[in-house]
């Protein structure tokens, strides 16, 4: 993901609402991994335990086709099963628990990061809403802190970066693995340098569709509230 920014007609909008790139997520989720794989290498083979780190930090972004960063973000409940699994895990040395715990591990540590990034919304950097990412526990948004200002920004290009020169030199993968992984940097890179012209380039792109065609191309329109954060609808036929 980098993000899912979805194509749509000229007429509609490109969501652009995710704090930090996806691609950021899953690299920090696999740097993660990677350090504490020497404690847990030897309980599960190592690429299904980087899978799974690298696909847990992916995934709370899913939630971008309902209520982004609020449907499937959980920084506290994912933060409690993710203990509550490694205590499983001591208590019964199965791998299949441990490869759970690494994967909702990492999206425990997508959910809580994603406040230090920008506000859920179509235009991160005019921001008009404070909604950072949400609390299902409190039954609140917590603020974004901008540190990283939206996704796609030159900062979190190179948080992107910084994590997979941990991952990636790290050894842990073969080298087909490290190739397509350099790849994704490589692609989260032109997105970045793209970031801020994707609705022009989704209206470019929807004014070439032929108009016999149109009627299968989706249609894609951006909801923001302040309860429920950045809702996407998306309908086929036009």
């Amino acid at each position: 993901m980098v993000e899912a920014s979805l194509f749509i007609g000229s007429e509609h909008y490109v969501a652009n609402s995710i704090a930090m790139m996806a691609l950021t997520h899953g690299f920090m989720a696999l740097a993660a991994a990677v350090v504490v794989l020497p404690v847990l290498g030897d309980h599960v083979g190592v690429a299904l335990l980087l899978a799974a780190a690298f696909v847990g930090g992916l995934a709370p972004d899913a939630d971008l086709l309902a209520s982004h960063r609020k449907t499937l973000h959980y920084p506290v409940g994912y933060s409690v099963l993710a203990a509550v699994l490694l205590g499983a895990f001591l208590l019964t040395s199965s791998p299949g628990v441990l490869v759970l715990t690494v994967a909702v591990g990492a999206a425990a540590l997508h959910s809580v990061s994603d406040v230090l990034g920008g506000s859920a919304e179509r235009e991160p950097w005019n921001p008009v809403t404070e909604n950072g990412v949400y609390n299902h526990a409190l039954g609140r948004w917590h603020r974004p802190r901008r540190y990283v200002r939206y996704s796609g920004a030159p900062e979190d290009f190179l948080v992107c970066v910084a994590f997979a020169a941990v991952a990636i030199p790290a050894g842990a993968t073969s080298a087909t693995v490290d190739a397509a992984l350099l790849g994704l940097v490589a692609f989260a890179g032109l997105y970045s340098l793209c970031r801020k012209r994707l609705a022009g380039i989704a209206a470019t792109l929807g004014r070439l569709v032929p108009r016999r065609l149109r009627a299968v191309v989706p249609t894609v329109r951006v909801t923001e509230t302040e309860t429920d954060g950045t809702t996407i609808d998306i309908r086929f036929g036009r």
